[in-house]
């Protein structure tokens, strides 16, 4: 009997039915912060309008951002590449005008799939791209007329289809379709090669896999991910969002789009840092006092978070504690 009087078996019970029901609940909550443009149950591709010029497409791999406008579509992540064609099929439906602009959040299969043959179907900013007659670096510059595929240097290093447009600092800065977007370097997070992308006027935030509601966060120490990387990436988030206050009532401040998951806001955000944060701070009062990584997960520090992301929990912990415990 547990202490607050449930009988195990019905807690257990009770437990199993919270997790058949999360994934009906992740794409009903895809909704809360968005209206549905199209939905196909056949392929599950799912378009939600997030602002008026500002777009989701869930169910093509990772979350996808389309921001359209005067000068075409800018598309932050590409999916895994195997639905590129309905996803292309769809982001015509949002603008007439050409892919301009690709973004992408982090080197993983799911996140840029579709870049090549997105990125073919799109058309470079720049007028000469494609008739410079030969002239290569221009073409190189402009992707021979396709669409320009931006990312990390850290994250092309890891990308087959190489991005066309690379930076090493902190920040690159844009401005497009009468929005100036702000790319940021999170290095060390889920990998090193992260980005988060805040559309200033529409007010959102791509977080890619930074930011996974589906899930624990997926550190990828062998691609320079790091647990205080990730919780830094988490903070830059909170910092780049403003809630609805002081008019609590009203639907509004900014929004988050994860790498996987429902559409979310501050709140949402500043619950997954605090739980990331909870289970790191227990992890490491637990390597102060000597436990072994197996006597760590034998305690279960994820317990408390299972039921909603506890797909992953094992190896959450186990990238925690080698984050923690790897020389400097």
């Amino acid at each position: 009997m547990l202490g607050g009087g449930v009988d195990d078996k019905v807690y257990g019970a009770m437990r199993k039915a919270q997790l058949a029901l999360l994934p009906i609940l992740t794409v009903a909550c895809l909704r809360l912060h968005g209206d549905v443009v199209s939905a196909d149950q056949n392929d599950g591709i799912e378009v939600l309008k997030v602002r008026p010029n500002f777009f989701l497409i869930a169910g093509a791999g990772a979350n996808i951002a389309v921001q359209v406008g005067e000068l075409g579509a800018v598309v932050v992540d590409t999916g895994s590449g195997q639905a590129t064609d309905r996803v292309l099929v769809e982001i015509r439906k949002l603008t007439p005008l050409p892919i301009r602009y690709i973004i992408n959040t982090s080197p993983d299969p799911d996140h840029v799939g579709g870049n090549e043959k997105l990125s073919a179907a799109g058309q470079s900013l720049v007028p000469t791209a494609g008739q410079t007659g030969g002239i290569a670096l221009t073409d190189a510059l402009s992707n021979g007329g396709a669409a320009a595929i931006v990312a990390t240097e850290n994250a092309a290093q890891r990308m087959s289809a190489l991005p066309t447009d690379t930076f090493s600092e902190d920040e690159k800065d844009t401005f497009l379709n009468g929005e100036a977007i702000q790319i940021f370097a999170q290095p060390a997070a889920h990998t090193d090669g992260d980005s988060l992308v805040f559309f200033r006027r529409s007010d959102v935030v791509v977080a890619g896999d930074t930011l996974d509601l589906t899930r624990f966060p997926v550190i990828d120490l062998a691609r320079g991910g790091s647990i205080q990387g990730e919780i830094d990436a988490l903070n830059h988030i909170i910092g780049l969002t403003v809630t609805e206050l002081p008019l609590v009532w009203q639907e509004g401040g900014t929004l988050v789009i994860p790498g996987h998951g429902r559409i979310c806001d501050e709140a949402d955000v500043v619950e997954y840092r605090d739980m990331i944060t909870i289970i790191r701070d227990v992890i490491q009062d637990q390597i102060a006092k000597g436990k072994t990584l197996e006597q760590i997960k034998m305690s279960d520090p994820t317990v408390d978070y299972r039921p909603r992301y506890g797909s992953n929990a094992d190896t959450f912990v186990e990238a925690i504690y080698r984050s923690l415990t790897q020389k400097k």
